[in-house]
């Protein structure tokens, strides 16, 4: 870690809880913005060990009889992701699945826009081929698409007990085979509206799911 000098105390209890020999190192702000050639605002970079990567029928299987979970499908933009994330984190989703085609949730850029969360809520990435939807079902899990084309209005929704909401990237949305294989879900709109930004449609989704 590289911290300025303003930045330690208020991180004590983190610090506290490294391994003693996880380097960390204190500057002043003047020295930081001289590093890097500009002004940094937030004084904390950090880098650390990737974990190893979780199993989807582990992570699901180990969920309690009341879960939520997050199945994204070919999201490739990092603001979405992360987004998405941090909307997970907001709402109490239990983990987030990312099809092959998805981007990196662990990138700093999707790290920063989940404000942390892409650090703390359990993902899984499926390997390319396996499908996710009868995944998600043998570990009775009832999958909602969100779509445009949606045949039941989200705020009429009664959320199952173990709910996995999917999601697909803007423009080609999800694909039309996994549509298929689940019940179909819509955010009504006003006018000639038909879409939101998919990480603000998980949001409203979410908090549907969680307290609907």
């Amino acid at each position: 870690m590289l911290l300025a000098e303003k930045r330690v105390a208020g991180l004590a209890e983190i610090l506290a809880a490294l391994p003693a020999d996880a380097p960390v190192h204190v500057a002043s702000q003047a020295v930081l913005d001289s590093i890097v050639g500009f002004h940094i605002h937030r004084g904390i970079l950090a880098i650390g060990t990737r974990a190893a990567e979780l199993d989807a029928e582990a992570l699901l299987a180990g969920l309690g009889p009341r879960a939520r979970v997050v199945a994204l499908f070919g999201v490739s933009n990092h603001d979405n992701v992360g987004g998405i994330f941090r909307n997970a984190a907001a709402f109490g989703a239990d983990a987030v699945l990312l099809d092959a085609a998805c981007c990196d949730p662990l990138y700093r850029k999707a790290i920063r826009v989940s404000v942390g969360a892409a650090l703390t809520v359990p993902f899984v990435r499926l390997p390319e081929g396996p499908d996710a939807v009868a995944l998600l079902r043998r570990h009775g899990f009832t999958c909602l698409a969100l779509s445009p084309a949606g045949a039941e209005p989200l705020h009429a929704l009664v959320p199952p007990p173990r709910a996995a909401l999917l999601l697909g990237a803007e423009g080609p949305g999800l694909p039309d085979a996994v549509m298929a294989l689940a019940r179909t879900v819509s955010i009504p709109m006003a006018g000639k509206f038909d879409s939101l930004n998919v990480a603000t449609a998980s949001g409203i989704a979410l908090h549907q799911l969680a307290f609907g």
